[in-house]
């Protein structure tokens, strides 16, 4: 717990390990994650270390195991995932890993090897067959082509390209008249993809200059392409040709195309004789493909049960070997030594995981756990668990803080939701976002097991808990405004009563009521009163002050409260001088100047009354803002007659001793703490370093029990010119006067976007939901179910999403800017442990 405020205390330790037990020791603090290692051998390139060749052999199996995996999943079986999580097998184990991987790939690419050429084979009698069964078709078409062309006479006229055409029939009709004379045709056939058609009837054409006949026709069903697995469309074709040349140059023409010869018999009786045996060799290749695949089946079932535990062994073998490289070898060769950041409240808990690796490695020897000291900046750890994982997330996001620095995530927990929801104040729209993250963190194990690959889904979904408190606190400020999708509530009924008939009622609607006669000088129960919602002509000008004082004084004790958490950091770092240069006048000039214009807001809210005499009646309420700002020019407001400037005795001097005193912290915040390091140098005493942070570390030898000793401050840095120091602090001095008044004032975002989000979720309801009740007859059901749709619609799409980014985005610039610039300089890094379950989550990520 103590962490959540303030990161865990870490310290440096030095591991000296027998080499034999250095696998399983790593292994184990793979396990617990609480270990980060540093590199001690950072002029070796990868090829330079120790283990190697054993992060080769892990490389080797990996990709291995992606090939099964690859073709498991183009299979469609599904893999087994039972959620165990293996130990890392012991480094004799990987010979029998290794080996069965082997196994598993050589069967797997002989099978798909031996596959691959019977679908060949398949694919090539099939073709076969088809040209078979079309030849036939060709040889009576071009036959009867020709006859009937030769009968006819034909001598129409004709364009060049058709002239040459005719000619090849011509050509044709000869050689088939000729019989087996010495102008018999010869012909190839095969078949081509049909995209390649046009070009290769063209290309035919031109090369042979038209002294060919060409018959093509389109296989009907597509063919699987072997190599690819494909589906293909192809076409048969048949080249009719006089001469060796003409065939030669067809030939080559075909072999460009890619085009697949096959060999076909002249006469009708050979050609079916060959199609019977084609189709008794292509049910026999059916037979021995569907025997291959259901042995290709069962052994990528077998490696389906078993793949996913592989994988985990595996990347816990490689990741072990590649911390072990970090590690460095003593002169003895025996002993790997390794320098570690571990959490000092986990030291205990490392001891004993490295106990139960040299017990597991049979190791006689033990291995030894000192404590050493660092001027290094450790990194920085908070713990974290499912719920306060996203806030942290939110304050990383800015930045890591400093070691040790106080952390404000415990805080945002509650002030991060609230602002949201003064911006986002409506119940109904509030309750939405709450059942929504409802449902997430209720099915919260089934949704995270199906790792969905969405990116926006997975923001909201690491930000449940986020979503559920905002809903929540949504909810609160919509019952305050009284705000249900732009609706009031009448619970309490009303405290205000009409006191005029009801013609002047409906006739005026200007008419505004009187609070000294026409309301109850009691308070509301809870919230707004819900006559505000019918108040056309002052209900804006009501809910617009109220607002915006709600917002300044919200902003100002969010601003007061990150300065206190300053004095938090000074006093654990032990700078107590900046608690007397930095924390006291930055706290009286917020608290003399801002936190005053708040108790101004409050004087005025229990001062004047209704129903009180002139001098505190509403009508002589001076403006907070016309005050503050005459207040910090030393003028006097404009008062009304009969009425007072001031809201009690003594407020003008009073408020004239108060910008004194804050504009005198100005120079002190500017020179204070520069005059106190020159003072302190000419002194020759060690000059204050604001940026120190002390480590507490020590030396251990194996008894974590034992008391460690303190180790003294690191040394300071060197001397920072006195002119440096001076315009740091001018640039901090500066930016904290001005911030002071820019930051108060960007508080007024909640005043602003709460008021946009009511009158656009008012706009919606009028223009929309309205129209759909205005129908009484039978139809005016469903036109209101068509508009409620539609007003639905709009509402989750336009209020609740992109007004809900938005109050967001703003609520999270408040806490980066406004809240932590106060207190938090987020100048560390991460504490990055060496954890079997951060490797694997990420391969995880990287796989999806």
């Amino acid at each position: 717990m103590g962490s959540l405020f303030r990161s865990e205390e870490m310290t440096l330790c030095q591991l000296f390990l027998q080499s034999e037990a250095a696998y399983a020791c790593v292994s184990e603090l793979g396990e617990l994650g609480l270990a980060q290692f540093r590199d001690l051998n950072p002029d070796f390139n990868a090829f330079q270390r120790k283990f190697v060749n054993e992060v080769r052999r892990c490389d080797e199996m990996e990709r291995k195991l992606r090939y099964l995996e690859k073709e498991i999943k183009r299979d469609g079986i599904p893999v087994l995932d039972t959620g165990d999580n293996p130990e890392a097998p012991q480094p004799r184990e990987m010979v029998d890993l290794e080996a069965t991987f082997e196994k598993l790939e050589k069967e797997l690419r002989e099978v798909n090897q031996n596959a691959e050429a019977l679908k060949k084979n398949f694919l090539d009698l099939t073709e076969l067959k088809h040209i078979l069964g079309k030849a036939q078709e060709f040889f009576d078409e071009v036959g009867f082509y020709s006859a009937h062309k030769a009968d006819q006479g034909y001598t129409s006229q004709m364009t060049d390209m058709n002239r040459e055409e005719e000619q090849v029939t011509l050509l044709g009709e000869e050689g088939m008249r000729a019989g087996g004379q010495a102008l018999k045709l010869g012909f190839v056939a095969g078949v081509i993809l049909r995209e390649r058609i046009p070009a290769f009837e063209r290309m035919l054409w031109r090369a042979c200059r038209g002294n060919v006949f060409l018959r093509q026709a389109e296989i009907d069903t597509p063919l699987e392409d072997p190599s690819t697995g494909d589906q293909v469309h192809k076409s048969v074709f048949i080249i009719f040709f006089q001469g060796d040349q003409l065939k030669t140059r067809v030939i080559k023409i075909c072999e460009g195309f890619r085009a697949t010869l096959y060999p076909c018999h002249e006469t009708s009786s050979q050609r079916k004789e060959m199609a019977l045996g084609v189709m008794t060799r292509i049910q026999d290749l059916t037979t021995v493909l569907q025997q291959t695949q259901e042995h290709r089946r069962r052994v990528l079932v077998a490696a389906a049960k078993n793949i996913k535990n592989w994988f985990v062994k595996v990347r816990k073998i490689k990741a072990i070997y590649h911390t072990l490289n970090l590690f460095n070898l003593d002169v003895t060769q025996k002993c790997l030594i390794a320098e570690c950041w571990v959490p000092v409240l986990d030291l205990e808990t490392i001891q004993l995981a490295l106990r139960r690796g040299t017990e597991t490695s049979g190791s006689s020897v033990p291995p030894i756990l000192n404590r050493m000291q660092s001027f290094e900046e450790p990194p920085t750890y908070n713990r974290t668990n499912k719920f306060t994982n996203g806030f942290q997330a939110l304050i990383y996001a800015y930045g890591v803080a400093s070691y040790r620095e106080v952390n404000p995530a415990p805080y945002t927990i509650i002030t991060f939701p609230f602002l949201f929801a003064v911006m986002f104040g409506d119940f109904g729209h509030g309750l939405l976002m709450m059942l929504f993250a409802a449902y997430m963190v209720l099915k919260e194990k089934p949704l995270a097991a199906k790792k969905i690959d969405s990116e926006i889904w997975n923001i909201f979904f690491g930000g449940r808990y986020i979503i559920l408190l905002m809903g929540l606190f949504s909810m609160y400020t919509g019952l305050m405004y009284n705000d249900v999708f732009s609706k009031s509530v009448n619970i309490f009924g009303s405290y205000w009563k009409i006191n005029y008939n009801i013609s002047t009622v409906t006739s005026n609607k200007d008419l505004q009521l009187d609070p000294a006669f026409d309301y109850e000088q009691h308070p509301y129960p809870f919230g707004l009163d819900p006559v505000w919602q019918v108040a056309n002509a002052n209900k804006i000008i009501f809910l617009n002050a109220y607002k915006m004082k709600i917002s300044i004084i919200i902003g100002v004790l969010h601003m007061i409260f990150g300065v206190v958490l300053s004095v938090w950091n000074y006093t654990y770092f032990q700078k107590r001088i900046d608690i007397v240069l930095q924390f006291i006048p930055q706290i009286i000039f917020l608290v003399f100047l801002f936190f005053y214009m708040v108790l101004l807001m409050f004087i005025k809210w229990t001062t004047y009354a209704p129903r009180n005499p002139t001098p505190t009646s509403p009508y002589c309420a001076p403006s907070i803002l016309i005050t503050f700002i005459n207040m910090v020019l030393f003028k006097s407001s404009p008062t009304l007659e009969g009425c007072s400037a001031f809201m009690f005795g003594g407020q003008e001097t009073l408020q004239k001793l108060l910008v004194v005193i804050a504009l005198l912290c100005v120079p002190w915040m500017l020179l204070g703490k520069p005059l106190y390091m020159m003072r302190a140098r000419r002194s020759m005493h060690v000059p204050l370093d604001s940026n120190h942070h002390p480590h507490s570390a020590g030396t251990e030898n194996g008894d974590v029990e034992a008391a460690l000793p303190a180790v003294p401050p690191a040394p300071p840095a060197e001397h920072e010119e006195m002119s440096e120091v001076f315009i740091h602090q001018a640039i901090h001095t500066i930016e904290y006067v001005l911030g002071s008044v820019s930051h108060t004032a960007s508080y007024l975002r909640l005043w602003a976007l709460s008021l946009a989000h009511a009158q656009l979720s008012e706009v919606l309801w009028s223009m929309v939901m309205r129209n759909g009740l205005t129908f009484e007859s039978w139809y005016g059901g469903i036109f209101l179910w068509v508009i409620f749709a539609f007003w639905a619609v709009l509402t989750v799409g336009i209020l609740v999403l992109m007004e809900g980014l938005s109050a967001f985005l703003h609520t999270l610039r408040l806490h980066w800017v406004e809240f932590q610039s106060k207190f938090y300089s987020g100048l560390g890094y991460t504490f990055q442990p060496f954890s079997f379950e951060a490797i694997l989550d990420t391969a995880a990520t990287a796989e999806d």
